[in-house]
């Protein structure tokens, strides 16, 4: 019977475990119950309940358990267990003296020892499913909420930047969205975020955050060329200049401008409102008067409406990504934040191609009235200062 026993328990199921049990005992005889039990392990209360069944000739209607066996749905047993959950995690209520889970994250494990409090004991996996159920994710901060007033005419900008993108790449010209990376300090720093490591092998990094003078930083200049999804970052290790930004987007168009769009007669970008490719900058424009000239390209330039740097399809498109690519990796030289720019990769189809930008850009270089005058700058109306285009001369 043992030897029987121990074939057949693991070909079966619940309810096919217990009938056979129960025949194996029917056919023993007197004791048959106690003896099945002690081999099997299976309770002698299961095992008299399925001989019954089987003298009866009855079924559960082919269920492998009776209706209503099983563990109870925990909204049973807690009905208000969604508005408990609720009022721990009630963002209106952030740092509230009086709140218990003020001023800190509110983990599954931390919601569960708040619930046992009053006396509602599930685990945080079940908490999790009923966050999920309620329509509530675990989402970063969000840098949407501008300070002060907004201009008056950011949303026309807006719509004229959309409508305009729109039909240059209808037309199959290139639309670049550009900005400068916050710069990097090169060395073995802490970097935010964390990577896969053996455990309880932490890397170590400096426990300080002060430059290093021989190292320097880096600024990473981002050109994202929103036809077609591709990232081109040209890394200088100098200071981040007007001449620097232009260069960024020359070196963009000789290594993928001109090979993808091999028939462009006009590019379009959009940038910021200020830093080096500001719409007050003459030397920006200045430079890019030099760049339509040398590639024959009639250069149209947007910039967002001053506090919305962040609509910025460079921001959320390619910047954010590259973060994400290099966290917890000390940038310990300019070649390893060239290599981790590089590799970076998303799901949608991003791939970001980088280069090392060495020359010596100074500072406070000035473009004199005259030079200035020779620019050959259309203003668009109805936002001159935000609109222009600037033709080959």
């Amino acid at each position: 019977m043992e030897e029987r026993i121990q074939r057949m328990m693991s070909l079966l199921d619940e309810r096919q475990k217990r009938l056979y049990l129960a025949n194996e005992a029917l056919s023993y005889g007197r004791g048959g119950i106690s003896l099945v039990s002690r081999i099997s392990g299976m309770s002698r209360t299961t095992i008299t309940k399925a001989v019954d069944e089987l003298n009866n000739n009855g079924t559960i209607d082919g269920k492998t358990r009776r209706s209503g066996g099983g563990r109870k749905y925990v909204e049973a047993n807690y009905p208000d267990i969604e508005e408990k959950i609720l009022k721990i995690i009630d963002g209106k209520t952030y740092g509230d003296p009086m709140r218990v889970l003020s001023y800190t994250t509110e983990s599954l494990r931390k919601i569960q020892t708040e619930l046992k409090k009053s006396s509602i004991f599930v685990g945080h996996v079940t908490i999790g499913k009923i966050l999920d159920a309620m329509g509530y994710s675990k989402q970063i901060n969000q840098k949407m909420m501008q300070i002060g007033e907004p201009h008056p005419d950011r949303n026309a900008q807006f719509e004229y930047i959309n409508t305009t993108a729109a039909e240059y790449i209808e037309a199959g010209a290139p639309v670049i969205s550009v900005d400068t990376k916050k710069k990097e300090k090169i060395g073995n720093f802490k970097n935010g975020g964390s990577e896969y490591r053996p455990k309880n092998q932490p890397r170590k990094v400096f426990d300080h955050d002060f430059p290093i003078k021989e190292l320097g930083k880096i600024a990473p200049y981002g050109v994202y060329n929103v036809n077609n999804n591709v990232g081109f970052v040209n890394v200088g290790t100098n200071h981040d200049t007007s001449e620097f930004a232009v260069e960024s987007i020359s070196r963009w168009w000789e290594t993928l401008g001109k090979h993808t769009f091999p028939n462009a007669k006009k590019l379009y970008i959009t940038c910021d409102c200020g830093g080096s490719n500001g719409h007050r900058v003459k030397m920006w424009k200045y430079r890019l008067q030099q760049f339509a000239n040398r590639t024959h390209l009639e250069v149209s330039v947007s910039h967002f409406p001053p506090g919305t740097s962040k609509w910025n399809k460079v921001e959320h498109r390619l910047f954010c990504y590259i973060t994400k690519n290099w966290q917890g990796q000390p940038l310990i030289d300019v070649q390893t934040a060239i290599d981790l720019i590089g590799a970076t990769r998303t799901s949608t189809g991003l791939t970001v191609i980088c280069v090392r930008d060495d020359t010596e850009y100074k500072l406070a270089k000035k473009v004199s009235d005259e030079d200035f005058a020779t620019i050959n700058l259309v203003k668009i109306t109805p936002f001159v200062s935000w609109n222009y285009r600037i033709l080959p001369q």
